[in-house]
């Protein structure tokens, strides 16, 4: 018998050990740390005590992230209050600008509104270049990484040459498009393109719910 035929046998039969038990207590095995021989039992209790490590570390890497999105559930919370007693639209924007710049630590957050969002006063009314319009209609899902081009660099005026990462959330009533938040990093893996954007698409839909809401109430 070769070793693959000695393994499957002890496998399909475990009551092997049970007819010959003292096996146990005479098997040694080297011991991969060392390479002193050490009995099967002792063997077996290290892999055990390296697999409770592994789980250890696994568990406590789930409750980090666990820990993570209670706090980020907390902040949006906060943001979904603040949106929800907004009365028009520049406590909207307010209540993002205290939000995401305070709460959520995003140093630079810029808005621009078009089409059915009417016109106004302010930055956010400001005019948007094709090229932005039709990025924003491309988006299905928030995107992150650098870049954004100068137009939307421009957005965030001085501050924007120091920019390193991009969050860009399209801003939608029904199917149409109507603007697009963006928020802005100096740190270049702040908003990369392989995170999650579950809290992004939330914190969208929310700003585009509020802006719709307090359409005809600009001030």
């Amino acid at each position: 018998m070769d070793a693959n035929e000695i393994a499957r046998y002890l496998q399909g039969h475990p009551e092997f050990f049970e007819h010959y038990a003292e096996l146990l207590t005479q098997l040694t095995i080297p011991n991969p740390h060392d390479g002193r021989a050490v009995s099967i039992t002792e063997r077996q209790m290290g892999a055990l005590r390296e697999k409770v490590k592994q789980l250890e570390g696994k568990l406590a890497e789930l409750l980090r992230f666990g820990e993570e999105n209670d706090a980020i559930s907390a902040k949006l919370h906060k943001l979904s209050v603040a949106l929800v007693a907004a009365r028009d639209k520049q406590a909207v924007m307010s209540a993002l600008q205290d939000h995401l710049g305070g709460s959520f630590a995003v140093p630079h957050v810029a808005l621009r509104l078009w089409g059915a969002a009417g016109s106004g006063e302010g930055p956010e009314f400001a005019p948007v270049s094709d090229e932005a319009r039709q990025f924003a209609e491309t988006l299905t899902h928030p995107y992150c990484g650098p870049g954004g081009g100068p137009d939307v660099i421009g957005w965030f005026g001085e501050a924007g040459s120091h920019v390193r990462s991009l969050a860009f959330l399209a801003l939608r009533e029904g199917g149409a498009t109507f603007g697009m938040l963006v928020m802005g990093s100096e740190e270049q893996q702040r908003f990369y393109p392989a995170m999650g954007t579950l809290y992004l698409e939330q914190i969208g839909d929310l700003a585009a719910a509020a802006l719709v809401r307090t359409r005809e109430n600009p001030a």
